[in-house]
């Protein structure tokens, strides 16, 4: 598949409705409006093209670039590749995709803790979103790593720019199910943090409860340990 090819297939699986909901989220007017379960077909046909990726990218088309982040091959990006496309973030949508595409880099540690300190809200909202999969995905973080992040969040976290709060706490969420002890301070900030507002647009998206979103967590795992040694 060539980007010509790409373009043409995003163009013809475009809808007006998706188009009317992903506005609605945020998303600038050039997009075509594909589904999710589409780009995931597209996907899957170019998986780590990252020449395809490249050029995705480059059409600044919200669409492309979203499967551009799907198909391009972490271990070809470098910090340059990561910082031109984190200038070109524009919706909380695209950054979410390429906060996903640059946690299966090997630079997630250093991009994160770079990120969280922006003031911008698209590059603050990836940073978060990096200490997130981190939290969740990389088991050699001590949990002094974390709990001083728990601690950033106390402090920022109502003070931080819309999206950003909403990546904080995400990233609450994802430390305090890490482990046991790390569940403790995260229900403790929890807390003391309160309620966080989030304006979601006119969406029916909600900000969760951090405290009620990690105890439902762990005790869905709980159960789940629990039926798998009853049948083992």
């Amino acid at each position: 598949m060539d980007v010509q090819e790409a373009i043409q297939q995003l163009q013809e699986m475009g809808t007006a409705q998706n188009r009317k909901v992903y506005a609605r989220h945020g998303v600038r007017e050039n997009m075509f409006g594909v589904s999710y379960a589409n780009l995931n077909k597209l996907a899957k046909a170019a998986r780590n093209d990252h020449s395809l990726a490249l050029e995705l990218w480059t059409t600044g088309n919200h669409d492309a670039r979203v499967l551009a982040t799907m198909v391009a091959d972490p271990s070809g990006a470098d910090e340059s590749l990561l910082d031109e496309w984190l200038a070109d973030l524009d919706s909380y949508v695209i950054t979410d995709a390429f906060s996903g595409f640059a946690g299966k880099t090997g630079m997630a540690q250093v991009k994160g803790e770079e990120w969280i300190g922006s003031n911008e809200e698209w590059p603050g909202r990836a940073g978060w979103h990096l200490i997130a999969h981190l939290a969740m995905k990389n088991r050699d973080l001590s949990d002094a790593y974390f709990a001083d992040h728990l601690e950033t969040i106390e402090g920022e976290i109502h003070t931080r720019k819309n999206r950003v709060r909403d990546a904080m706490n995400n990233a609450l969420i994802a430390i305090g199910i890490r482990n046991e002890t790390l569940e403790e301070r995260a229900l403790a900030a929890a807390t003391r943090i309160g309620k966080v507002e989030v304006d979601h647009g006119e969406t029916g998206c909600k900000t969760p409860d951090a405290a009620d979103y990690i105890l439902r967590t762990l005790e869905r795992r709980r159960q789940r340990a629990a039926a798998k040694a009853s049948r083992g």
